[in-house]
């Protein structure tokens, strides 16, 4: 049978609107159509997600900010902060874009599937237990993580992100856990400020969490020199049974956002070191969601490579 690989997406992404801001619905445009004309175009297959359940969602955030953030946008709030815009359809929003990558997280755990690419926005991985910022609302891929454990029957769980950003919000909420291991690439000394080699957990969870905190203009050949020496060992080690990607593509050195120098082939050959690495590891079971990405053609070339190499 010809390997598939389904792409997890709603319309409603596209009615979370944000002004001029650089996280826009136009993203998921260039996104979409340019998966669409990909020449692995017809093993692509397109699902539409049910909203999360919003206990599943507590096992991450608090009540208190999930309350919060519904009674803002439903008062009409533009925005959360100076960087996180929101409209009357971001609520609606969000809960799909959990509710997608939950049910990816599912389908990749039953074997319906091996590989899941989560097109969607809000992106997540900032929004830390009690806050949202940097874009971000409810962080989409730490709470599929809570479920994989939770309700799929997981024992242990990896995440990989390649955003710019440091994914502080999934390092909080999994600082102290051993089960979940989680690795982050971003350039340093921006955005959000964390990150740093030295914060590696805490308690039971020290160890499980790596930073690789990047300079300025690394690219292609720092990527991969990370994921060979240590990202590589580290996750067969750990022995996870899926493995998530925080996949931003504001690392591309064409964005407008970051300052660091992967290519749209380096997106490629990243992606295909942890297929490669989760069939060896975890019966090649990785779930991918959307994070970063403010090219717009950078970014839409840069997840048809990734898409691409999921495939495999």
């Amino acid at each position: 049978m010809t390997a598939q690989t389904v792409i997890y997406h709603d319309p409603v992404f596209k009615l979370h609107m944000t002004g001029s801001h650089p996280e826009c619905p136009e993203r998921l445009v260039y996104i979409e159509e340019a998966l669409k004309r990909a020449r692995f175009a017809s093993r692509l297959v397109w699902k539409t997600p049910s909203p999360a359940d919003i206990g599943a969602i507590e096992k991450i955030h608090s009540k208190r900010h999930l309350e919060m953030l519904r009674d803002r946008i439903e008062a009409g709030a533009t925005s959360l902060d100076i960087d996180t815009p929101v409209s009357p359809e971001s609520w609606r929003a969000a809960l799909k874009a959990v509710g997608a990558v939950i049910e990816a997280t599912t389908d990749v755990l039953n074997g319906a599937t091996s590989t899941a690419f989560c097109a969607v926005r809000p992106p997540g991985h900032h929004a830390e237990p009690d806050k949202a910022m940097g874009f971000c609302l409810i962080n989409n891929v730490a709470v599929a993580a809570r479920y994989a454990i939770d309700e799929c029957g997981a024992k242990r769980v990896a995440i990989i992100d390649f955003d710019v950003h440091h994914g502080n919000g999934t390092q909080a909420a999994f600082y102290n856990d051993p089960d979940i291991l989680f690795v982050s690439y971003h350039q340093q000394y921006i955005y959000p400020g964390s990150g740093h080699t030295s914060e590696r957990g805490s308690g039971a969870g020290i160890g499980a969490t790596m930073n690789f905190p990047l300079d300025s203009g690394a690219g292609d050949a720092e990527f991969m020199a990370i994921f060979d020496s240590d990202v590589t060992p580290a996750i067969e080690k750990f022995g996870p049974d899926i493995i998530f990607i925080s996949a931003g593509f504001d690392a591309h050195i064409d964005d407008p956002l970051g300052g660091l120098a992967l290519t749209t082939d380096g997106y490629g050959l990243l992606t295909s070191r942890i297929v490669n690495l989760a069939k060896r590891v975890c019966a090649g079971r990785v779930v991918s969601t959307l994070e970063g990405g403010y090219n717009l053609s950078a970014l839409a070339d840069s997840v048809v490579a990734h898409v691409e190499a999921l495939l495999d």
